[in-house]
This record gives C-alpha cells, sequence and structure tokens, in this order.
C-alpha cells in the first residue's frame, strides 16, 4: 500500500502544488501525494509555466483547504513548505510523521514578470532537489528521470 504524504503551504498555489506534483512523478505509485493550503488561491499561472518547462503539467491541479482531509484522512507524511503554514497546520490525528521544509515564496516576488520567473524557477529547483533527497532518505531510489525535452534535472543537493 502506498505511503500517504500531504505537503502544505498557506495558499496551495505555488510551492505543495509543485511538491504535489514531483512526488508523483518521481516515484509513481510508491507514495500517494496530495497537496492543501490553510487559505486556498487559485493555482498561480507561473507555478504551472515552470512545471511545463520540465514538462510536467499541474494545470490540472487545484487548491484545497486543510479543512478537505481534517478528520477524513490519515498521512503518513506531513511535510510544510512555508513558515505561515507551520505555525498555522494544525495536528493531524494518527501516525504521521511531521517535518519542515522553509522556502521562500515565490508569490511575493517583485520585479518584472521574467524576474517573477526566474524566482519561481528557483523555488522549484529547491522543491526538486529536496523531494529527491527525501525520497533517498526514505529508500525510494527509483526515481524516475524527467522528460529528456525539460531543462536539466538538479542533482539533488539542497
Amino acid at each position: 500500500m502506498a505511503q500517504r504524504v500531504l505537503f502544505v503551504c498557506s495558499a496551495n498555489s505555488a510551492r505543495s502544488q509543485m511538491a504535489e506534483a514531483f512526488l508523483r512523478t518521481l516515484a509513481g505509485d510508491a507514495f500517494e501525494a496530495d497537496s492543501a493550503g490553510s487559505q486556498p488561491e487559485p493555482v498561480h499561472p507561473l507555478a504551472i509555466a515552470v512545471m511545463s518547462e520540465y514538462g510536467i503539467d499541474i494545470s490540472g491541479q487545484r487548491s484545497k483547504g486543510l479543512h478537505e482531509y481534517m478528520g477524513k484522512t490519515q498521512f503518513d507524511h506531513l511535510i510544510t513548505v512555508c513558515d505561515r503554514a507551520e505555525k498555522a497546520c494544525p495536528v493531524f490525528p494518527g501516525k504521521g510523521a511531521r517535518e519542515y521544509w522553509p522556502m521562500d515564496d515565490p508569490l511575493r516576488a517583485q520585479g518584472s514578470e521574467e524576474e517573477r520567473l526566474e524566482k519561481f524557477r528557483e523555488v522549484r529547483d529547491l522543491i526538486e532537489a529536496r523531494v529527491r533527497r527525501w525520497l533517498i532518505e526514505h529508500r525510494y531510489k527509483s526515481a524516475q528521470p524527467l522528460s529528456t525535452e525539460a531543462a536539466p534535472v538538479g542533482d539533488g543537493a539542497a
């Protein structure tokens, strides 16, 4: 049976969505990935754009609130990827392990469209590296390569 993982950030519009997609892509059926936010907002277009650069389509994913899972679903792993979510995240009942992966919020990036896009890429690459490292830490060694047409994939160091 696949282990369940919930990625949480405040808006569930970028970081947790990217983490969910990377885990699904890299681990296949070994893990069941979900994401949620304490104050969900629609999936950000720049998150969709930078993930598509790696051949991962998150345009069909939707933002979900923590309330959709509370008392209904147990997770083996709960991973928060932002400060606000770490502070606001309730305790989920069950045996799940809780982790905190601090990541900058790309939604706060200032500047031109290209400068903001670059921040989303930076965060995407950090998330990919952290998911790959997490898979190795959990002894899952068969992480799938991403599309050969995509940008080079990081070496997993973060």
